[in-house]
C-alpha cells in the first residue's frame, strides 16, 4: 500500500496520488458555494480569508462518504487530533508522514519533497468543523512547488443505532482549494480535465483517513488505547 498522506495534503496534490488502495463507492461532486451560516460561525480573524477561499476556489469537490459505524465519541475526537490519526495508520503498519500538532488546535506537515502545510480549525459546527490550510505542495518531482491555500468542511450527520454508544456516521467534505500563481496554472494545464476528479479523490482520502480508523476502533475496541495513545518522546 503506497505510503498515506495527511488528508489535506492528499486534497491539495493535484497529481491524484492514492493514499489507500482500496476501492470505494464515490458520491463527489463540486462543493457547494459557501453559506452565510458557515461563514459566521468563523471567528473575525479568519473569516475574511475563509470567505475568500470559499468564494472564488480555483478548484472544488464535495465527497460523501458510505455510511458506516462508529462509537458516537470517536469521530469527533479524531477530527481534532490528526496527528493520532497518523500514528494510528503508522501503528497499523500503513506508512504515514508525520504530523505535528502545534497548540492551539493547529497542526503542520511536511515531506522530504519540500512540500510544507499548516492548518487549524477556525471553526466548530453542530456536526462537523472547518479547516483553513496555507502552505506550498510539491504535487511530483517533476512538477514546480505550488502555494495553496484551503477551506475544508466536514460535516458528519449521525444516526443511533440499536447498539449503546455507537451510530451510524455518513460524512462529507466540501473542500475549496485556491492558488494563485504561475506554477499553479502550470499543473492545472497538465492536469487538464482530470483536475476536478484528483481533487474529488483527494477528498475521498481526506474522509477515510478519518473513518478508516474510527472503523477499525470501532471493529477492534481493545485496540483503541494502543492505537490512538501520544507519540512517546
Amino acid at each position: 500500500m503506497p505510503p498515506c498522506r495527511l488528508s489535506f495534503a492528499v486534497l491539495l496534490i493535484l497529481a491524484g496520488q492514492s493514499a489507500f488502495a482500496q476501492s470505494r463507492s464515490p458520491t463527489a461532486k463540486p462543493a457547494a458555494s459557501p453559506t452565510s451560516a458557515i461563514l459566521d460561525l468563523v471567528p473575525a480573524a479568519h473569516r475574511d480569508a475563509v470567505s475568500k477561499v470559499m468564494a472564488k476556489p480555483t478548484l472544488t469537490a464535495k465527497y460523501t462518504e458510505d455510511a458506516f459505524q462508529a462509537h458516537e465519541a470517536i469521530y469527533p475526537w479524531l477530527l481534532e487530533h490528526p496527528d493520532r490519526v497518523s500514528l494510528a495508520w503508522q501503528r497499523r503498519d500503513v506508512g504515514c508522514v508525520e504530523i505535528k500538532d502545534t497548540g492551539n488546535g493547529s497542526f503542520s506537515w511536511s515531506d522530504p519533497d519540500g512540500s510544507q502545510l499548516t492548518w487549524q480549525a477556525v471553526a466548530k459546527l453542530t456536526d462537523g468543523v472547518v479547516w483553513y490550510a496555507t502552505g506550498k505542495v510539491k504535487a511530483a518531482a517533476l512538477l514546480p512547488m505550488v502555494p495553496v491555500k484551503a477551506v475544508a468542511v466536514v460535516k458528519y450527520p449521525s444516526k443511533p443505532t440499536d447498539q449503546k454508544g455507537i451510530v451510524t456516521l455518513t460524512p462529507e467534505a466540501s473542500v475549496y482549494l485556491v492558488s494563485e500563481s504561475r506554477a499553479a496554472n502550470a499543473v492545472m494545464r497538465m492536469a487538464g480535465p482530470a483536475a476536478p476528479k484528483m481533487a474529488e479523490e483527494g477528498a475521498e482520502q481526506l474522509l477515510f483517513f478519518f473513518s478508516g480508523i474510527a472503523s477499525h476502533i470501532k471493529e477492534n475496541p481493545e485496540k483503541a488505547q494502543a492505537l490512538l495513545a501520544a507519540k512517546k518522546k
